[in-house]
């Protein structure tokens, strides 16, 4: 199955918080238990070095995927994956349009990389600084 494609707008500054539903074909949610995920923001599809890193090993901050969906309660048998960049990690992004794509890894031996969604992300400039 092909990626979805969406585009979003990042906030410098404010904290960034969606969730998406992963489903199959028949629009059943897929069992997303002993997955892993990664995600990556870059200027180009083909940019050695990204803007920032996500992966469901979840930074200090809670930057990360989350497969419990953005609330965190949601059980991994649902297909939520929740994206969260926090505050302090969108203040530190400079940059004005790039890429990203999300993909979901099952197994470990043999990895089945799967891309769920590509697409373009804005940034959108703040104004405001201050800690956090």
């Amino acid at each position: 199955m092909a990626a979805g494609r969406y585009s979003f707008v990042i906030e410098q500054g404010a904290t960034l918080d969606f969730e998406i539903a992963y489903t199959d074909s028949n629009g059943d949610p897929v069992d997303l238990t002993d997955y892993t995920g990664r995600m990556q923001i870059k200027s180009t599809r083909g940019a050695d070095t990204a803007y920032i890193t996500l992966s469901s090993s979840l930074a200090t901050d809670n930057t990360g995927l989350n497969f419990s969906g953005s609330n965190s309660v949601n059980p991994p048998a649902s297909g939520t994956i929740g994206i969260f960049i926090s505050a302090n990690s969108s203040s530190a992004l400079d940059f004005n349009e790039a890429y990203y794509d999300l993909e979901i890894v099952s197994g470990s031996v043999y990895p089945v990389v799967t891309r769920v969604l590509e697409g373009k992300v804005k940034l959108s400039r703040e104004v405001t600084t201050g800690n956090y």
